[in-house]
């Protein structure tokens, strides 16, 4: 009895590592990802294929199966209202499928996300908006959606996410409290609010309710209520392993038997449709919901949004469908799913549900004491019995101290732990046009102005100081000192200009850790109107590079604050700007540039339309370039394409119909005259200047030039190549340095050429969106690769608004 003290004291030690431990998420949480994704309003429904060697996906449209491409592995799937996205194995990518154009075969992706350093995890897809969280620190990041979207604190971290009808929710990784956000900020208020401090496992999001299972095992729902989906038919302790939630219902798989209980809708979710039938998992739409069967992973559909007959099973049109996602974990506790090393083809294994979806922190310990064992038992069997539980405590705290040991090394190892390195954050910022609001209530005061609001973000952004450095986090932008840029430039020597951008000159530097950078210095001075743009280009440049995050989007390395210096630090682009290989007087013969062949040149266009694209549709909140030329298009040493020089950008309407004055600022030749002529700027100024870059490419021509060998009168790329386009005459108007074109290539250079001249239509509202013209440079270039292919069958993507 002697050595109790030290053995409780072990206890709790042991206990101490154990709550440090039940504070890691489990990767198997509910709101982690899932295997079965529905795009609801052109009812498709997508899974991701089980018994490959890739995890591929799979949809079913109306009666028709349509393979995805590309071919390779998903980790999860999720789908909004006409689209669907699917995270790559390994996290570090995501794509997205449009489902509503009903007369093709096939769904065109759209890569949303690259960057093999950041990776993602929970993706999750509401009405129209993408949210993920960033692996290992739980932070939120958010694309598409109408609007800017109010996002959480950057210092959040989340265990899991869920997305509904324009909100998301979250579950925080140390409270377990319940977030939300989104567009729709009174419900996002509204729920959070009615969750209040309670502890959750899961939360899933439906058009404009919430459920969840709570850390008691219970189903809670809050939100809307207006058809009976908060009504849960009956509820006890965990006897809920899976919910699905849709526009008005709810539903959930009983852990007992695995059957399928619907609530709310009306009563048109009722659970005879579904009645002697076990399910794996379940995923709803707006107004119809689909599970994956136990017996042979089937997929059955029902509900009244769901177009083909009740009850219906899509076993004999889609293969069997993975019931989780394949990963390298053991699954511990949680078991495996039968044939599960079969289904992920030796990659993996599946989990099947814990018990408790999110490990909860344990209670304090209490005294240790030894109440007297049952009737017969002896001392020693006794002692048995602590020794095994105390060798089990050992085991998980021997990993949980190897865990922590791990983390401080790596904390000595970076400096992480002690702020070495100032650091800019690319935290999503708040700038809005929209009346500010606080926790959910309009104010009736007036927006700050742009420049102050850029700059006291970026103020509390640089407060905030998050550790760590640019060369290991590609998301974080490095502080340098003036002294540091002067050395790696030879104190800006001349030979080390490259050009000028929106607010000074372009130097090329080696930092002192071997990096090759390009840096842009402000012209110096006193605080003249030229200081103040100099000043507005620098703040505007730094807040949107510090959060745009694309392969096809120059990367910001730092900045320089110092007095009245401003300097920005940005990856170096070996090949230059597109503008000096088309323009450059010494680039006569077909030999002096890699871009002298048409399948560059439309690589080249693609890569570019690309990186606009990501501005426009997916960058939270959306960004208009507004001096989208050939020299802002930067070539890296792979002859990548990258958009460059953001000190014009403004963050952009909330739609392309909300149009909205602002002063004219662009580049003669690349203005959209819509804007030039009437002070109206959308996304569509943009095109218009991508327009531009295109006939650039086809013609080799300047965007103004002089017309004739003894120098003409001055004509722009659009007059000279329109009418040349319009007639047919295409052959006419191209760059002879490339030569003509290759029997494959002929009907590239016309898609290319076709787009270009869409894109400078006269007003915005007849011009393509960014997603049609990657849709056509993607088939052009696809028609590259094909020996006698042919785009005849296919349709031109324009779409004006």
């Amino acid at each position: 009895m002697t050595k109790l003290p030290s053995s409780a004291s072990a206890v709790g030690v042991i206990l101490t590592i154990l709550v440090i431990i039940s504070r890691t998420p489990s990767t198997h949480a509910l709101g982690s990802g899932a295997t079965l994704a529905i795009s609801y309003d052109s009812a498709t429904v997508c899974g991701i294929v089980a018994f490959q060697p890739r995890q591929s996906i799979q949809c079913y449209r109306r009666g028709q199966i349509i393979p995805i491409d590309p071919n390779v592995s998903f980790s999860s799937i999720s789908g909004g209202r006409n689209f669907f996205c699917g995270l790559r194995s390994g996290g570090y990518s995501f794509l997205c499928w449009f489902t509503t154009e009903f007369s093709t075969s096939t769904f065109d992706p759209q890569r949303v996300y690259f960057n093999d350093t950041v990776l993602l995890e929970n993706l999750s897809v509401g009405d129209d908006q993408v949210c993920a969280t960033v692996v290992r620190t739980g932070s939120v990041k958010c694309w598409r959606g109408n609007g800017a979207v109010r996002l959480p604190s950057a210092s959040d971290a989340f265990v899991s996410i869920s997305s509904g009808f324009g909100f998301s929710c979250g579950i925080l990784r140390d409270s377990h409290q319940v977030r939300c956000w989104g567009r729709n900020t009174v419900l996002a208020n509204r729920t959070q609010t009615e969750f209040g401090n309670m502890s959750m496992t899961s939360i899933v999001a439906g058009g404009s309710h919430v459920c969840g299972v709570n850390s008691t095992g219970f189903v809670v729902c809050k939100g809307n209520n207006d058809s009976g989906q908060l009504n849960i038919p009956s509820n006890r302790p965990w006897e809920f392993s899976t919910l699905a939630l849709g526009a008005n219902h709810s539903c959930g798989i009983r852990r007992a038997n695995e059957s399928v209980v619907c609530w709310g809708g009306e009563g048109e979710y009722s659970v005879n449709m579904t009645q002697g039938v076990s399910f794996t998992t379940i995923a709803s739409g707006s107004n119809f919901t689909c599970g994956l069967t136990t017996s042979n992973f089937s997929i059955i559909c029902w509900g009244p949004g769901w177009p083909g007959e009740a009850n219906s099973s899509l076993m004999s049109d889609l293969p069997k469908i993975l019931p989780g996602p394949c990963d390298n974990s053991s699954c511990g506790e949680c078991g495996l799913y039968l044939l599960s090393q079969s289904m992920c083809s030796g990659f993996g294994n599946i989990c099947r549900p814990c018990l408790t979806q999110i490990s909860m922190p344990p209670p304090p310990p209490p005294p240790v004491s030894f109440p007297p064992g049952p009737t017969g038992s002896s001392p020693s069997s006794r002692s048995k019995g602590l020794r095994g539980g105390l060798l089990a405590f050992c085991i998980v705290g021997s990993v949980g101290a190897c865990a922590g040991i791990c983390t401080v090394i790596y904390c000595l190892w970076t400096g992480v732990c002690f702020g070495k390195k100032k650091v800019h954050n690319s935290v999503q910022p708040t700038i809005t046009r929209d009346p500010s609001s606080n926790n959910g209530t309009t104010s009736n005061n007036s927006p700050p102005s742009r420049s102050s609001t850029i700059r006291r973000q970026g103020s509390r952004i640089m407060r905030r100081q998050r550790s760590g450095t640019s060369s290991k986090h590609a998301d974080r932008a490095e502080e340098f000192s003036l002294g540091e840029l002067a050395a790696a430039t030879n104190n800006f020597s001349l030979e080390n200009k490259l050009g000028a951008g929106s607010f000074g000159v372009v130097y090329r530097g080696k930092l002192t850790d071997g990096r090759e950078v390009a840096i842009k210095r402000g012209e110096t001075g006193t605080k003249t109107k030229k200081f103040q743009e100099k000043e507005s280009a620098f703040d505007s440049e730094l807040a949107f590079l510090s959060r745009l995050h694309h392969k096809h989007l120059v990367r910001l390395v730092g900045y320089c604050e110092e007095n009245d210096e401003r300097l920005l630090v940005y990856e170096y682009m070996k090949n230059g700007a597109l503008y000096d290989h088309l323009h450059d007087k010494n680039n006569v013969e077909k030999s002096s540039s890699v871009l002298n062949s048409w399948k560059m040149r439309i690589k080249i266009a693609l890569d570019a339309a690309r990186g606009i694209e990501y501005l426009h549709n997916y960058a939270v909140p959306t960004i208009i370039h507004r001096d989208i030329k050939s020299s802002n298009i930067l070539l890296d040493a792979n002859w990548i394409a990258r958009v460059s020089d953001f000190g014009l950008s403004l963050l952009g309407p909330e739609s392309d119909r909300d149009y909205r004055p602002t002063k004219a600022a662009g580049t003669v030749g690349y203005i959209d005259p819509e804007y030039y002529g009437l002070n109206v700027l959308t996304a569509k100024s943009d095109v218009y200047g991508l327009g531009i870059v295109l006939l650039e490419l086809l013609t080799g021509k300047r965007a103004i030039f002089r017309n004739g060998e003894d120098g003409g009168a001055p004509i722009s790329v659009v007059d000279f190549a329109v009418p040349a386009i319009m007639a047919g005459d295409l052959v006419k108007i191209l760059d002879s340095r490339v030569g003509p074109p290759e029997l494959n290539e002929v009907e590239a250079v016309e898609l290319m050429a076709y787009t270009a001249l869409h894109c400078v239509n006269l007003e915005g509202k007849d011009r393509p969106t960014m997603a049609d013209i990657v849709a056509n440079l993607d088939r052009a270039l696809a028609v590259c690769d094909v020996s006698h292919g042919s785009i005849s069958s296919g349709t031109i993507s324009i779409v004006s608004e």
